[in-house]
């Protein structure tokens, strides 16, 4: 497994971790992604997967990058500290490696978010703070908030088809060394992918490289600089499919291939604000609704 710096921390990061949410497989999976490489699990007090992720890294907890997210609606300090000592006792560990919060909450001032995040730190319950979500502006706010230590991660949406970010947050987190860490990386699944690759470029590079057209997106993702990811898999077989997108490279023509030919997208602020504002309920018809369209229908919405 390829590893790569964790902003300027001096701490190195698999390239490949592992996301939990929606996860419903048991440790087993997990062990076996760890005893691959990926040393870097991603969970979150509101996935309801910490307990398993504890059971996961019982017994190699050092070797672990394990990180968590908070939810919004603990932003107070008081709340965050309950919060916090909840995600530990559900992850068997008097430690986290990085804490995230899972989005911006307008509704508590950040100032005293991130006061409590530094009191955090200087225990030695929390070693790096990062964000999820947050914007350009949002993260500003965060690091002048959170004073002496640095916000080492943001945690968002990118993919192959989805590249909102490289306009404006990716270009600031490189410039700031603020490491990206992409979820969703896979989209919503690979078939989301092929409906945005109309000439068949995957399948032309699964048979150039011998790798899986899951590994070609990820390799694509990790290829990006200051860029790891954390694709998540419900089974052995998936899981060791995903960390096996490391320790190689796709060339820059084979880059430029998918670049090109790939159906991305940038969305719009409006676009944006829909995709988190909008109840989960509704966005599960969306996209059951998205579906049943034809593919070619379903390209100019991914």
């Amino acid at each position: 497994m390829t590893l790569t710096e964790l902003a300027t921390t001096g701490v190195s990061l698999p390239e490949i971790g592992m996301g939990t949410w929606e996860y419903h497989a048991g440790p087993k999976p997990l062990r076996s992604g760890l005893e691959a490489g990926a040393l870097f699990i991603d969970t979150a007090e509101s996935y309801g997967s910490e307990p398993v992720v504890g059971e996961a890294i019982r017994g190699v907890r050092d070797q672990v990058f394990l990180a968590t997210k908070v939810s919004p609606h603990n932003f107070r300090p008081t709340d965050l500290r309950r919060s916090v000592e909840a995600s530990l006792m559900r992850l068997g560990t008097d430690r986290v490696d990085l804490l995230q919060l899972h989005e911006p909450n307008p509704a508590v001032p950040i100032a005293d978010t991130m006061g409590a995040v530094a009191e955090l730190i200087t225990a030695g319950k929390v070693k790096f703070a990062g964000v999820s979500n947050f914007s350009v502006i949002q993260l500003e706010a965060a690091q002048k908030a959170l004073g002496k230590f640095s916000i080492v991660s943001n945690q968002v949406r990118y993919n192959l088809i989805d590249r909102t970010i490289e306009t404006e947050l990716l270009p600031y987190c490189r410039a700031h060394q603020v490491t990206v860490i992409a979820y969703c990386p896979l989209a919503r699944g690979l078939s989301r992918i092929c409906d945005c690759d109309p000439t068949g470029v995957i399948a032309e590079l699964v048979r150039e490289t011998g790798k899986s057209p899951a590994q070609i997106v990820l390799n694509w993702c990790v290829c990006q600089k200051g860029v790891v990811a954390i694709p998540k898999g419900n089974s052995v077989e998936h899981i060791l499919d995903n960390c096996g997108a490391s320790d190689w490279r796709l060339s820059e023509t084979q880059l430029t291939r998918l670049n090109t030919r790939i159906q991305h997208r940038r969305r719009n602020r409006v676009d944006q604000l829909l995709r988190q504002w909008l109840p989960s309920p509704l966005q599960s018809l969306a996209i059951r609704s998205l579906n049943r369209m034809p593919r070619r229908l379903r390209r100019r919405f991914r």
